[in-house]
């Protein structure tokens, strides 16, 4: 009997130019997903990733499964996958369930078995290795673990069929030879690859180094005539052909794409005059408009460079009621207009850019003269996102950025008054805008203040309207008039609007002091110290987005969190009629919209009185 090994390390495959055939050859799917090997000891199940990470804790549906199988010890070798509802393989929704600590539904495709009960397969065929694998899963019928399908003929139509459903390309497998640790060539893989024209915008090289190319700025034109980073590719030509790109680029000072890329560490960025068309094949363009994988096939002399564009096939969706719609807003083309940017409702990036120009009117008034704070996604919610406050260097036509002069020492801030601006930042990926509590010219002094109502998830709707309605009572007992929205997340703002004759310090003191007011007069429910310890079973009254340079959310805003909801204005005796704090987004929070559009019309301004700093000290 051997023993059960601690660890095994996965056969690779070998990448390959095309699938070889043969009565020794069979193939799969290959899997967008992540790679994953389970070993099964009398019941204790531990998940390994393919560099021996233990994942058990993050997916224990899948690993209560493995448990259940008739099995004393086993290792099974497989691709751990989030399916879509064509059951196809939907790489950022594996990523959003795991961000998100919801892998129940994910799908584990065993493909292999080095161990059974006793006896080490490793040394066995894949034949051999397989026919005991489906012997084992023919035994059970759980939706959690499934055996990858395989196919001998056909491997052409397989590849060419695969390829346009999307997928990444096939996994080939010698049938006859043993499982091998490591890269083998018994394991071959063939992907999908795309091919088309790109212009040169740049080239990186080692940092301090005067020559020298170690890839190049790929670019293509959008049909506005603006040009678009779209990625990387190592300059891998032959000699003769690297002195012509050496001969035709030509040095500017400034970056050509409207969205350059950041330098990386040990490297240059080196900005080109967008002229030089290159040829390159890739596997895939990436939510972000980029492309993965490209490698570089030639230079291109027969076509100009203003006329490289993004080469997108047309899909026979396209005839349909959704796709009839269009890809463009007010003539204008919506980059990347098919993006997903919600996995959970497959809401596009078309459809954030429609909401924002159908709610403009109402959206503007909010953020007039504001500066703001944009939330950005360039992989949709379920990627890596990030903040932006300055131009950072991009090409901006419509979104204006305020004088030097009116934040010393800081970078100039962004303001966007119209139609155009905001359409601008959703063409930029944005989905959430924040705002100042100044306008300028004066942004010395707020003219409002934000009471955040940010509760404990595990408390229901009623408890924060009646959170809310008790804070409301506050205020106006202080002789404050207010308004509310929904955060679109699980609490409320309520927006107190001042005369700005306030310094920022007196309005940030002052709603700390309510904040501390209500901690104190209702301690069972308020809490005025931030971190989830101190809110346990309470709502804590967030009073720091009342300082300089602080941000909310505006009214109208999309957030980027499944389903895309929207901060919504409220009149205050409707609070209480709604299901919770994300009823809209950005589909059905269109015409809702409209309808509260004057729900969160400023009341008349008003001061901070001495009377009203005297009703809450007594709380600090």
């Amino acid at each position: 009997m051997d023993s059960l090994p601690d660890i095994i390390r996965p056969q690779l495959a070998t990448l390959v130019d095309r699938p070889p055939v043969g009565p020794n050859w069979s193939y799969e799917i290959k899997f967008d997903g992540y790679r994953m090997l389970c070993r099964i000891d009398n019941g204790v199940v531990t998940l390994f990733t393919r560099n021996g990470h233990d994942w058990t804790d993050r997916m224990p549906a899948l690993a209560e499964a493995f448990a259940r199988l008739p099995v004393r010890q086993a290792w099974i070798d497989g691709e751990v996958v989030a399916l879509n509802k064509a059951d196809i393989p939907d790489f950022s929704a594996l990523q959003n369930a795991f961000a998100r600590r919801r892998t129940a539904g994910l799908t584990f495709f065993a493909f292999d078995m080095m161990y059974l009960d006793g006896r080490d397969l490793r040394q066995a065929t894949l034949g051999d290795r397989r026919a005991a694998l489906q012997q084992l899963l023919a035994t059970v019928d759980d939706a959690h673990i499934r055996l990858s399908n395989t196919f001998t003929e056909g491997v052409e139509s397989l590849l060419d069929s695969a390829c346009r459903m999307g997928l990444e390309g096939l996994i080939g497998k010698r049938v006859d030879r043993p499982y091998t640790e490591g890269r083998s060539p018994a394991w071959i893989k063939v992907k999908c690859l795309k091919r088309q024209e790109f212009v040169v915008g740049g080239i990186s090289r080692t940092a301090g180094a005067d020559t020298g190319i170690r890839s190049l700025l790929l670019g293509v034109y959008e049909r506005d005539g603006s040009f678009r980073y779209a990625g990387s590719v190592k300059a891998t030509l032959r000699p003769t052909q690297m002195r012509e790109l050496h001969a035709r680029l030509e040095p500017v000072d400034e970056p050509p794409f409207f969205n350059p890329p950041k330098p990386e560490r040990g490297r240059a960025l080196v900005w080109m005059r967008p002229q030089v068309v290159v040829e390159v094949s890739f596997l895939e363009w990436t939510s972000a408009g980029e492309i993965r994988h490209g490698v570089l096939k030639a230079l291109r002399e027969d076509k100009e460079a203003g006329e490289v564009q993004e080469e997108k096939p047309v899909p026979a969706s396209a005839t349909s009621s959704r796709r009839a719609e269009g890809s463009g807003v007010r003539g204008q083309t919506i980059t990347n207009a098919s993006r997903i940017v919600d996995p959970s409702t497959g809401f596009t990036k078309a459809d954030v850019v429609r909401y924002f120009d159908a709610v403009a009117d109402y959206l503007l008034p909010h953020i007039k003269d504001r500066p703001l704070m944009i939330v950005r996604a360039p992989d949709g919610i379920a990627g890596e996102m990030f903040y932006q406050k300055h131009a950072e260097g991009q090409r901006l036509k419509a979104v204006t950025q305020l004088p030097p002069s009116m934040h010393p020492g800081h970078a100039q801030l962004l303001v966007a008054n119209t139609r155009e601006a905001l359409l601008e930042l959703a063409q930029l990926n944005t989905i959430e805008i924040h705002a100042w509590n100044a306008t300028a010219p004066d942004l010395n002094h707020p003219d409002r203040f934000i009471l955040d109502l940010d509760p404990d998830p595990q408390l229901g709707w009623s408890v924060m309207v009646e959170a809310a309605t008790l804070t409301r009572v506050v205020l106006d007992e202080l002789g404050l008039r207010s308004h509310c929205k929904t955060s679109g997340g699980k609490g409320v703002h309520i927006i107190v609007p001042l005369a700005p004759v306030h310094t920022w310090e007196e309005v940030k003191g002052f709603s700390h002091a309510i904040a501390r007011h209500l901690a104190k007069i209702i301690p069972q429910r308020f809490s005025a110290v931030s971190g989830p310890r101190n809110r346990i079973g309470k709502i804590f009254v967030d009073y720091l987005r009342n300082g300089k340079g602080a941000t909310t959310a505006i009214a109208l805003s999309p957030r980027a969190r499944p389903g895309l909801p929207v901060s919504m204005p409220v009149r205050w005796d409707d609070l209480s009629k709604l299901r919770g704090a994300s009823d809209w987004n950005v589909k059905n929070g269109i015409e809702e919209a409209r309808l509260r559009s004057s729900d969160s019309v400023a009341a008349p301004e008003q001061e901070i009185t001495e009377r009203m700093r005297r009703s809450v000290r007594a709380a600090g």
